[in-house]
């Protein structure tokens, strides 16, 4: 579907749109330029875009159709992307049974409407618009959640009726009772009936909808002076999501603290909670976090996608010699084997992936977990419920009486939890556990703070892994070699000299490659993803315990020093695999920088 100029030139001649002498004139300037002939007549305003565009139109036999003052259905709208028909301007207006509807500026851009015929499963019928028709309908994403939101409150009348039925629906959702707690806060039983108030319900779960369709795995939702600020964490990075009024806030909160099962009443004490949301094509676990700011309550919700984990290490990005030390540590009848790095690194899906591997019919594995975040056959788990007394040590303590090999604990957190964990190892048992840590030797002297003896560390801890996650480059990446100035620059953050030798170690690089001549990769934006990443992959270290080791443990040594000894030792670590993986063109060394820097 291409206008070649001369149709266009001959067209505008027929149509008396242009006088010759403006054509040629354009045409040159087009020639030196490279720019296209419509674009540089548009500029010099000898025809308007719109003309140009009916004019196509009417070549290639293709409707013209002005969406600027049309209202698009939202499912019909949602099912291009927003940042692809911003990209590419083009948007979905209207779907008859199989048949979709588009709106384009861009006749020949085929491969766009290709990539939609295949995502959609749907038959692309192509129109031409204007650009002001592009920039309406761009308008209506920004106000979709909005105008989801004002639907559930029967927007269906007069604009001035309807922004006058809104404000006072919203007005009931959180009016402030007459009666109120001490600090002008509203009753419990006024907030219950808010949570059960069907605007309230109808929002949340919106904003539970479009989350999960856009692979979130956070939700916060954050109260202000006078609104209420919604963003997302997406491949670890936070986006603003939509900004809710103030007047919504109170009914949000009440109903997720009815989900969670949490004290309605309690404004002044952080809380934690969980629920779950199950449907034919997902399982989701919520895990809640409430906590008292300066304008209200603020909410995060972490989301854990109980079928949303690999079954195979090499899977989750360990590989080579990393993933033989896991291995072997993994295999060994007792002792402990950690997972380190912070909230949000991927610790549980590791364990998770560890344990599917040792799951045999002939080993009783349990676990104590906070909370559980997937479900695996034939392991009993147990979920920590402190209000009750079941905290990882109690619970460690009563699986310990029942006949496990393999024990799994969520989190040491505690002196007494460390305590139980370690004896479990040192009486014959495999056990499982994470911590909080920025490395993997780090691990150690935060065993230690906890009362932990060296001498008890040094005969139980197989190994300690630490890990983090990096954005993974879409398939669609731009390749290029570093400049002097980007070595140097990279030269004065990293040793780059031992992670040229890793790299070739582990044969990401040829043995005779230098920096100069390694092809790293950069996001590209593609239509699946504007970012030009999509997903992650891990980065890790593992410190096994050898004799060498185990010797400065007893010693008390510094953790520099066992992590010199480690990596003598041939330990990689995260910044070293984090460049072999960047050579390897799973990440782009921005996002090396970004996560190993931060």
């Amino acid at each position: 579907m291409r206008v070649e100029p001369q149709q266009l030139i001959a067209f505008l001649l027929d149509a008396g749109l242009a006088k010759k002498e403006q054509l040629d004139v354009a045409q040159k300037e087009a020639d030196r330029s490279g720019a296209k002939l419509e674009t540089v007549l548009i500029g010099k305003k000898i025809v308007s875009e719109e003309q140009v565009i009916k004019l196509k139109a009417y070549i290639l036999g293709i409707p013209f159709v002005n969406l600027e003052k049309d209202t698009i259905l939202l499912e019909t709208l949602q099912i291009i992307p927003e940042p692809i028909a911003k990209k590419y301007s083009i948007v979905a207006f209207r779907k008859h049974g199989l048949d979709l509807e588009v709106a384009m500026t861009d006749p020949e851009d085929i491969q766009t409407i290709e990539f939609i015929r295949k995502k959609a499963n749907l038959n692309i019928l192509p129109r031409l618009t204007n650009s002001a028709s592009i920039a309406a309908v761009l308008k209506q994403y920004q106000q979709s959640m909005e105008e989801e939101f004002s639907e559930l409150f029967g927007a269906q009348k007069e604009a001035g009726e309807e922004a006058k039925e809104l404000d006072s629906l919203e007005g009931k959702i959180v009016s402030v009772p007459a009666q109120e707690e001490e600090g002008g806060q509203p009753k419990a039983a006024e907030l219950a009936k808010a949570a059960e108030d069907l605007p309230v319900i109808k929002i949340v779960d919106s904003l539970f909808h479009h989350a999960i369709i856009q692979s979130a795995s956070d939700i916060h939702i954050e109260p202000t002076e006078k609104e209420v600020i919604v963003r997302y964490r997406i491949d670890g990075i936070l986006h603003d999501a939509m900004t809710l009024p103030k007047k919504l806030q109170q009914g949000i909160v009440a109903r997720i603290k009815v989900l969670s099962n949490l004290r309605l009443d309690e404004h002044r004490l952080p809380q934690d909670g969980r629920f779950k949301l199950e449907a034919t094509e997902f399982k989701i676990s919520f895990r809640v976090s409430i906590i008292p700011v300066y304008d209200g309550e603020k909410i995060v919700m972490r989301l854990l996608r109980e079928e949303g984990h690999t079954n195979n290490l090499e899977g989750l990005g360990i590989h080579g010699e990393t993933l033989e030390r896991v291995m072997r540590a993994i295999h060994k009848p007792s002792g402990m084997f950690l997972a380190t790095g912070p909230t949000g690194s991927g610790k549980t899906t590791t364990l998770y992936t560890a344990l599917e591997i040792v799951n045999t019919p002939e080993v009783n594995i349990s676990t104590v977990e906070d909370p559980i975040e997937y479900r695996m056959p034939r392991v009993n788990q147990t979920q920590v419920k402190p209000q009750i007394g079941l905290t990882f040590a109690a619970g460690l303590r009563s699986l310990l009486r029942q006949d496990p090999n393999v024990l799994m604990v969520g989190e040491i957190r505690d002196i007494e939890t460390a305590s139980l964990a370690v004896n479990a190892a040192l009486t014959g048992h495999l056990v499982f556990s994470t911590l909080h840590t920025n490395s993997a030797a780090g691990a150690l002297p935060r065993l230690i703070d906890m009362q932990v003896e060296p001498f008890l560390i040094a005969s139980t801890v197989n190994a300690i892994l630490a890990q983090r996650l990096v954005r993974k480059l879409c398939p669609e990446k731009e390749k290029y070699t570093l400049t002097k100035d980007q070595i140097k620059n990279l030269g004065q953050v990293f040793n780059l000299d031992e992670i040229l030798k890793k790299m070739k170690e582990e044969k990401a690089v040829a043995p005779s490659a230098t920096w100069d001549t390694i092809a790293f990769f950069k996001p590209k934006a593609s239509k699946e993803s504007p970012s030009g990443y999509k997903g992650r992959v891990g980065i890790y270290e593992v410190i096994e315990v050898s004799e060498k080791v185990r010797d400065l443990i007893l010693k008390k040594a510094p953790f520099t020093d066992i992590e010199k000894t480690a990596r003598a030792e041939g330990m990689m670590t995260m910044t070293e695999d984090s460049f072999v993986k960047a050579a390897q063109g799973y990440t782009s060394i921005e996002e090396i920088i970004r996560v190993t820097k931060e």
